[in-house]
């Protein structure tokens, strides 16, 4: 954690305000709900303008989400199967979902919804979501770099100051769950930037306020003997220039502006919600809505790709009632992320993506849960230029395999790569024996670009 505090209200000589504080974590603000869209365009008139780059928002539903429970409602088969929700329709003729989604029924014109996802493993990781590849591919060399890191080697930064690959995934005691993207055979240089990691936990500025600060050389010195003391330590010298930079990258007040959202009208965060209370949460993540915000505000700073990793979807037991709790508050969030991008002109240069390990049993069990089904899931798209509005895929009538257009884990980020510019049918990155790689084996999906 970073926290600068201070009382004052002036202003250095160069124009720039002094701050009551500056703070780098936690996410835990207060807020109700408030669908007004137009607060988006209003708050998005006053926003600096930013140099516009392509850029991936990765929501990582871990646990595997209910396929069945929220884009694909099977109202044809029986109880056992079936559920308890209802399918609702959305602004987009013939297309309906599930009933804890009533905001993003109202934005399905931007939305892509996948009903037929295949090609994935069961386990409770988000290797195969964060590299479109299983988790033992490459092993001996390192393994195969995720997205973000990947996008952060060949593209690099926007900004010398604001990191290419930003991952917000909340610690998990579940691992895996918390996976922000694997550096693979990359190495840790293109490993992700993550605003709650090791590296922030014990940066605090010692015996040193604002009101002490004559100007913004002494706020320098002060970062300065930050370093020293932790280089004497023997923490600077012993990490990889990688750790060093993100030293470096706190001194920039444009990824702690980016990481700020009091500087959000109250309305606009209200609209994303806080995803409170924590509920389900167990050994997973936590229903944290303000980090859609988050990623909206890194996204502008100039992150190309933000992933973060939201709820604990695992329902073996009590389905219903998880995806009421988790599925709200997701619909809530997700829904003002894609409103949010489009009144800032960033959603077609944006794809968020939202989508789990693998899918969940048809028929329901004793628990009046799910268990792990790897034949199909799901996934949601909007943004990034695609052509939205449309349902892709369907199921057999029991929700147990891809019927129409089975669609593999790799044609979707594969997709992805081509949004941000990449080809990967014919962009390769040299593995460490000098061989050549490709970033998919299968190229994007047709039906989106």
């Amino acid at each position: 954690m970073l926290t600068i505090f201070s009382q004052g209200q002036g202003r250095y000589c160069d124009g720039i305000s002094r701050r009551g504080f500056l703070k780098i974590g936690g996410l835990s603000l207060g807020a109700s709900t408030l669908s007004l869209a137009d607060l988006f365009r209003l708050e998005a008139k006053g926003a600096s303008p930013s140099k516009r780059h392509k850029a991936v928002i990765h929501v990582f539903l871990g646990g595997g989400p209910p396929h069945q429970d929220m884009w694909d409602i099977k109202t044809e088969a029986p109880s056992e199967i079936r559920g308890e929700f209802k399918s609702i329709h959305t602004n987009v003729p013939g297309i309906e979902i599930g009933e804890c989604f009533p905001r993003i029924a109202q934005i399905a014109d931007k939305s892509v919804f996948i009903r037929s996802v295949m090609g994935v493993t069961d386990r409770h990781e988000a290797y195969q979501c964060n590299t479109g590849w299983q988790e033992n591919d490459l092993r001996p060399i390192g393994g195969r770099p995720s997205l973000g890191s990947v996008v952060a080697k060949l593209q690099g930064p926007i900004d010398p100051a604001v990191p290419a690959f930003v991952g917000m995934a909340a610690p998990t005691q579940h691992k895996p769950w918390s996976d922000a993207g694997t550096v693979g055979f990359l190495g840790p240089t293109y490993a992700p930037f993550k605003p709650d990691g090791p590296a922030l936990e014990n940066m605090k500025l010692k015996g040193m306020t604002l009101e002490q600060l004559g100007d913004r050389k002494k706020l320098m010195t002060s970062f300065d003997g930050l370093r020293r003391d932790a280089d004497a330590s023997g923490v600077i010298a012993g990490v990889d220039k990688d750790t060093a930079l993100a030293f470096d990258v706190l001194t920039s007040s444009k990824l702690v502006e980016a990481l700020d959202i009091s500087k959000e009208d109250p309305r606009i965060r209200d609209r994303y919600g806080d995803g409170k209370p924590y509920k389900f949460q167990f050994d997973g993540a936590p229903t944290v809505n303000e980090q859609l915000l988050m990623a909206r505000r890194l996204v502008q700073a100039g992150v190309r790709v933000v992933t973060l990793s939201y709820g604990r979807w695992d329902s073996h037991g009590d389905n219903f009632n998880l995806v009421r709790d988790h599925g709200g508050k997701l619909d809530q969030c997700l829904s003002a992320l894609v409103e949010d991008l489009a009144a800032h002109d960033m959603l077609d240069d944006t794809t968020v993506i939202a989508w789990g390990e693998f899918g969940r049993t048809p028929r329901i069990n004793a628990q009046a849960g799910r268990d792990h089904w790897a034949p199909v899931s799901c996934a949601y798209l909007a943004g990034g230029g695609m052509r939205t509005g449309q349902v892709i895929g369907s199921t057999n009538r029991l929700g147990e395999h891809a019927k129409d257009r089975p669609v593999h884990f790799q044609e979707v980020v594969a997709t992805l790569y081509h949004n941000l510019g990449i080809d990967p049918t014919s962009v390769t990155i040299n593995d460490p024996t000098g061989r050549p790689q490709y970033l998919t084996e299968r190229g994007p999906m047709r039906e989106l670009v």
